[in-house]
């Protein structure tokens, strides 16, 4: 279960350069925490606590709380009102949408003397007939109940009628707690077929025992991963379909297995996608005939220029210009380049032979580009050469076997 960490409380304690020991107001809602702790040692002085949209089951380690006057603790898991009697200062307790059933818990709230405003709406007991009536004769100092100002007149009659609504609520509440018996009953019946089910599963998967079935299994994966992975998403898709589709009640035990089920999904999914990204996928940079084929994996522009002046071929390969230059991976044979660009390779087809030894790459300092220098393996003895040679230069004083 997820319980509150001092990380998080320091996190959500923004507001107050992430101290925690001097805070008066937090945020923890919706952080799909189910246990609620250590506040009470850690933020001594908070006055006001957002809870709300969890999957906490119970009110505890809040008593020492006294200088708190907002607890907001709505849509959770809650199922009685207790261990606030230490908030000496509560004003403020929205239990919006929880699944209170046991009315009578309200009593607790008697020793907050400066409870002005309660929020029960949403929750089993307001279905109770009598409810607010009670909770209105059960607590005399309060002014509002669910967003509705408690009249004089109200109360008095609330009074007035105590002890009959008091033995309708009791009766109420015995029918309802025997229902909940028999959900947590249920509830704890479907998870052990689903968790058996899980187990079933697992072994079929993994536990081959006879040798059949390991051929079988070889066969399988021989098939194809391609079809492996349909039959598995179809798999999915039927048991996320029954699970979706099938009727159950509304209870904490519900909502807390939709919210296992869900997360389930989404770690799955994470370690897929783990699990691919750690996979380094297989290029064909040669063919089994020993053919070199021309690839681009990091789609990367470039331009094979022939120098004939200088007698060499240059590649100039559009990198990115931050890349660190440790990521690139240069390997020159005498017909064709290959280059590593974060691990995807860049393999080009030269048009004629050079000289790996002699050849030289370098990183553009204007663009960043990789530039490759590559000497071609067969010299050749340019015409213009030749007529320089043999040119006489009247303005040189040496002779013309000196100058050849």
């Amino acid at each position: 279960f997820l319980s509150v960490t001092e990380d998080l409380v320091r996190r959500r304690a923004e507001h107050n350069n992430c101290e925690i020991f001097s805070l008066e107001e937090i945020s923890l809602h919706q952080q799909e925490i189910e246990k609620l702790e250590y506040l009470d040692k850690w933020c001594r002085d908070l006055k006001i606590l957002y809870l709300q949209n969890n999957l906490i089951p119970k009110i505890e380690n809040v008593g020492k709380l006294k200088k708190l006057e907002y607890l907001n603790a709505a849509l959770n898991n809650i199922e009685r009102i207790e261990n606030l009697e230490g908030c000496e200062e509560l004003r403020k307790l929205d239990l919006t949408a929880n699944f209170i059933g046991e009315l009578s818990s309200t009593e607790s709230l008697k020793h907050n003397i400066h409870l002005e405003e309660l929020f029960l709406v949403g929750n089993p007991c307001t279905v109770f007939e009598g409810y607010r009536q009670f909770v209105v004769a059960t607590l005399p100092q309060l002014k509002c109940l669910d967003s509705k100002e408690i009249e004089r007149s109200e109360r008095i009659q609330a009074l007035q009628n105590y002890p009959e609504v008091k033995q309708k609520i009791r009766e109420q509440e015995q029918a309802y707690l025997l229902k909940r018996a028999r959900e947590k009953e249920e509830a704890e019946r479907r998870m052990q077929a689903r968790k058996d089910k899980k187990q079933k599963q697992m072994e079929s998967e993994l536990g081959f025992n006879s040798q059949d079935s390991l051929q079988e299994k070889e066969n399988h994966q021989a098939a194809g991963d391609g079809e492996q992975e349909t039959w598995r998403t179809a798999e999915n898709y039927e048991e996320d379909r029954r699970f979706w589709e099938e009727p159950t009640p509304y209870t904490p035990e519900s909502r807390l297995e939709t919210h296992r089920y869900i997360e389930e999904k989404r770690r799955a999914k994470d370690n897929i996608r783990e699990s691919k990204k750690r996979e380094k996928p297989l290029w064909t940079l040669v063919t089994a005939e020993g053919k070199v084929l021309n690839v681009n994996v990091p789609k990367l522009h470039f331009s094979l220029k022939d120098d004939e002046g200088n007698n060499q071929i240059v590649l100039d390969l559009a990198v990115y210009r931050h890349l660190d230059t440790s990521l690139l991976e240069v390997d020159i044979q005498p017909t064709y380049i290959r280059v590593l660009v974060k691990g995807k390779p860049f393999q080009l087809v030269l048009p004629e032979e050079v000289k790996p030894d002699s050849s030289s790459a370098k990183r553009s300092q204007t663009t960043g580009h990789l530039v490759v220098s590559m000497p071609k393996a067969k010299e050749i003895i340019l015409a213009k050469q030749k007529v320089s040679t043999s040119v006489k230069h009247s303005d040189c004083n040496t002779p013309q076997k000196n100058a050849r």
